[in-house]
């Protein structure tokens, strides 16, 4: 493999779900040829674990930002006036005690005790480091810088794109057939620049039925609209401001007309339905609904920090701590849906937002769908398209697993395990299962993304008799604290910069749109949003 050719610079649409693809060379597709030049001389694996090792050359490409020199770019300067921040458990802690990754411990005796009554006696006491600590930075510099090295990707900052136009529901009787050969794939998977509508399943027409509306009532006039956070071809997204409480939030305004017209109604629906039943600390939640004769409104919660997937860009990669760090985040959001019998079915990093504390927000659950059993719907993101999803065969909750094995290539690796310009030949990379991994890739992660990306669903981890469990006790998240995990008290790899709650900057900028809401005419789409 000699390497791929740059794809066309794509902007995300975030208020719809539609991709806008200009000429100009896509930034990610040139950090993925470097990132997989990189590659090319790292062994070549398949799902059975076979390898042949080769040098690699370590200076065909430039180096990236070391993790540690962007963190502290990240980071807010310390301030010796700032408010005390909130204890957590350092990451030192996180990692498995008998791990290489652990911070190493001081090995003389201080103040008259040993070190193994020290250790006892900060057992005893709570933690107190923080990511906005010059301890914690000065630990956690050895426990995540010193894995960064020897990554090839551009060190240039990313321009609004996303990765090429998701792959979008065919309503063809034909996909409901047995799974057809791979050359007549391409004509049972529309890819399109523009997501559409997926075909409404029982399961769906059931949630819809049974929506409850949200727990808070709203009106336009509630909230003051401040930036534009992102666009699209039916609507936009707004930072606003609740009048009555101060707080920041994320207004999703969607014309009614637009979403008729691209055929959106039953995907909004769901959207919204889904999203008032969900409440965990790593899933963006929606606050309430509303809607006036031209459009619909969702109130999100606002997520400062912005898309993961501008920091893994910006490094070029994640240390493998990092990773593990935020995919443990994934595993317990996923945990939870499956539970409540919901699919996500679009992961990527581009949905994955990082708060104010330094944590994951999945967003975007336009893909979301309430699955008892199995579906055949025909959707999500070409990358990251489990094998079930491209033979059209009915499909359960392991696609998402699938999906958790590309993330985790992904941030460690810098580009994803499949990837080709041409989707047609980007699914023959899929079915065909073969990985190669850089020789950066720790052993532990490389077993379990196998394990991941695996076509056997009878093998395939997270769709096994333990569920999410097996993948919780893999070893490489051994010493994770889980519960410590999901309760936030785990120091995370950093804190976005802000200079405050109504902070923009981590958003691209978009020229802002001053046609007036709330205006009152004719409404012909009344009676298809009555759950609004």
């Amino acid at each position: 493999m000699n390497g791929i050719p740059s794809a066309p610079q794509e902007s995300r649409d975030v208020a719809n779900r539609v991709v806008k693809v200009p000429s100009s060379p896509s930034l990610k597709a040139q950090a993925s040829n470097q990132a997989l030049r990189a590659a090319n001389q790292s062994a070549p694996s398949n799902a059975n674990g076979s390898s042949t090792t080769q040098p690699a050359n370590l200076h065909s490409a430039p180096q990236p930002i070391p993790w540690s020199t962007l963190r502290d770019q990240l980071l807010p300067p310390l301030s010796s006036n700032a408010s005390p921040p909130q204890p957590v458990m350092p990451a030192a802690n996180w990692i498995n005690p008998s791990s290489p990754l652990r911070v190493p411990t001081q090995t003389q005796p201080t103040n008259g005790m040993s070190q193994q009554q020290q250790q006892q006696q900060q057992q005893q006491q709570p933690a107190q480091t923080s990511p906005s600590s010059p301890s914690f930075w000065h630990a956690s510099a050895q426990l995540y810088g010193g894995l960064f090295h020897h990554a090839h990707a551009p060190t240039s900052n990313p321009q609004p794109q996303t990765r090429p136009p998701s792959v979008m529901n065919n309503p063809d009787p034909i996909m409901f057939t047995p799974p057809a050969p791979l050359s007549t794939v391409p004509s049972l998977i529309h890819v399109s620049s523009r997501r559409q509508s997926d075909a409404m399943s029982v399961e769906d027409d059931s949630l819809a039925r049974n929506q409850q509306h949200p727990n808070h009532s709203f009106q336009l006039s509630d909230f003051q609209i401040m930036n534009t956070l992102g666009t699209g071809s039916f609507g936009r997204v707004h930072l606003v401001q609740e009048l009555a409480t101060k707080e920041y939030r994320a207004l999703k305004v969607m014309k009614k007309s637009e979403v008729v017209r691209l055929k959106q109604v039953e995907h909004t629906i769901n959207e919204k339905t889904i999203l008032e039943q969900l409440r965990h600390p790593f899933l963006v939640h929606l606050y309430g609904t509303f809607q006036d004769s031209q459009n619909l409104y969702l109130v999100l919660d606002y997520i400062p920090g912005g898309e993961l997937f501008t920091y893994l860009r910006k490094s070029g990669r994640f240390p493998t701590a990092v990773a593990r760090y935020y995919a443990a985040q994934v595993v317990l959001a996923f945990e939870f849906l499956h539970d409540r019998e919901i699919i996500y079915r679009d992961l990527k990093p581009e949905n994955l937002l990082i708060d104010s504390k330094g944590n994951i927000k999945i967003t975007d659950f336009g893909f979301a769908k309430y699955v008892p059993d199995v579906t055949w719907t025909l959707c999500g993101t070409p990358d990251y398209l489990a094998p079930e999803i491209i033979q059209a065969k009915g499909y359960g909750k392991a696609v998402d697993w699938w999906a958790l094995g590309v993330l985790l290539y992904e941030m460690i690796a810098g580009h994803p395990p499949f990837y080709d310009e041409d989707h047609f030949k980007l699914y023959e990379k899929i079915l065909a299962g073969k990985l190669r991994f850089p020789i950066h890739f720790d052993g532990d992660a490389k077993d379990l993304v196998r394990r991941l990306l695996t076509a056997d669903l009878t093998r395939r981890f997270g769709n096994l008799r333990g569920g999410a469990a097996d993948i919780k006790a893999h070893k490489f998240f051994a010493g994770v604290d889980w519960k410590s995990l999901v309760e936030g008290r785990i120091a995370p790899p950093f804190i976005p910069k802000s200079s405050g709650p109504a902070d923009t900057s981590n958003f691209d900028t978009y020229p802002e749109d001053y046609e007036p809401y709330g205006q009152q005419v004719h409404d012909p789409f009344k009676d298809k949003f009555t759950v609004f």
